[in-house]
């Protein structure tokens, strides 16, 4: 494969993104070899005795005058030089004009790398449309100038979460391993954090669901599946009591909350209306229960609960916390009715 003048990288997961750049585009000929990369991005930094100089830019920052010399000016060490610009979804149009316009003079010691970590949706990623009709975006797809990923989903989580805890060691119960699949947000970097303070708190490598379950009580990011559970379940004293175990009151876990409670309620609509959902098999029975006890109309309520908390803090009339109490009360309403009426 041509070294490209420039790529794209699209992600909504930011860790799995500086994974697949460390091992693979930044690799240089000599390092991937000896480490045995998979040869897909082999090659695209030239065999020199000299690392190359990356730099790395963001885009909330806007690109000043630094990023556009070294995108420009010739480099007098002769090392390759790569610019990555984080978050670059969020540059504006006119900056994007720009870059375009820059990026069709070819520049053979100078690889820019434009990350676009905005969310998926149906398989594709949501990109601003100024960015969408970009002829740079166009002739990079067709030169096969940039990578694509959705991140971390139900059905390849389990598989990442293995992959990860036999790079760390751990022998994980089968019982832990389901447990930890769906407590887990989809997120790689939540995830290992995870992963790192089981391996510490394990003896030998060792991991049991009873160690699991401990983790959940200082753990944020895996407390979060569990409470959506507890939600669901009806069971409102465990919710309020989880809530209370948080030191801010669970004001963290608000926008957390609402990302992953509208996927589930997504998830449940679509059961609902028969179309095809992957679910982990060991939950898919208890999920379909759910949806049809709810029924359309009590999804209706959850996503006009999951909206109005929403609203409520981005209009500044409540606090995180205030609309996290809120909502969690409208919530144990909603899914206490749906378990009392079946």
């Amino acid at each position: 494969m041509e070294r490209p003048g420039f790529f794209f990288c699209i992600c909504p997961d930011s860790a799995l993104m500086r994974d697949w750049m460390e091992k693979e585009l930044l690799a240089t000929p000599a390092a991937s070899a000896g480490q045995g990369a998979s040869g897909l991005m082999n090659g695209l930094l030239p065999s020199s005795s000299s690392a190359p100089d990356i730099q790395t830019f963001w885009a909330d920052e806007g690109l000043d005058r630094r990023f556009w010399d070294a995108l420009t000016l010739l480099g007098m060490d002769g090392r390759q030089r790569v610019l990555i610009v984080r978050s670059a979804h969020l540059l504006p149009a006119d900056v994007w004009k720009k870059l375009s316009a820059a990026l069709a003079t070819p520049r053979p010691g100078v690889l820019p790398v434009f990350c676009l970590e905005c969310p998926w949706e149906k398989g594709q990623p949501k990109l601003p449309a100024h960015i969408a009709k970009l002829k740079c975006l166009a002739f990079a797809e067709k030169q096969k100038w940039q990578w694509r990923s959705p991140g971390l989903e139900a059905r390849t989580l389990r598989q990442y979460l293995q992959r990860e805890a036999a790079a760390l060691g751990l022998r994980m119960a089968p019982e832990a391993l389901n447990t930890l699949s769906e407590m887990l947000i989809p997120d790689a970097s939540a995830i290992r954090g995870v992963l790192e303070q089981l391996s510490l708190a394990s003896e030998g490598g060792s991991v049991d669901v009873a160690l699991v379950r401990q983790m959940t009580e200082f753990t944020p990011d895996a407390v979060i599946f569990d409470f959506i559970r507890q939600l669901e379940n009806g069971k409102a004293g465990a919710v309020w009591k989880t809530l209370l175990r948080e030191g801010d009151g669970g004001e963290s876990l608000l926008f957390p909350l609402l990302t992953l409670m509208a996927r589930e309620a997504r998830m449940l609509w679509q059961m609902n209306a028969g179309e095809k959902v992957f679910v982990p098999q060991y939950v898919e029975n208890e999920k379909r229960r759910l949806a049809t006890k709810l029924g359309f109309s009590g999804l209706a309520e959850v996503f006009e609960a999951l909206a109005a908390a929403e609203f409520s803090v981005k209009s500044g009339a409540r606090s995180p916390l205030q609309a996290m109490e809120a909502l969690v009360a409208r919530l144990t309403l909603i899914f206490g009715a749906s378990s009392q009426s079946h």
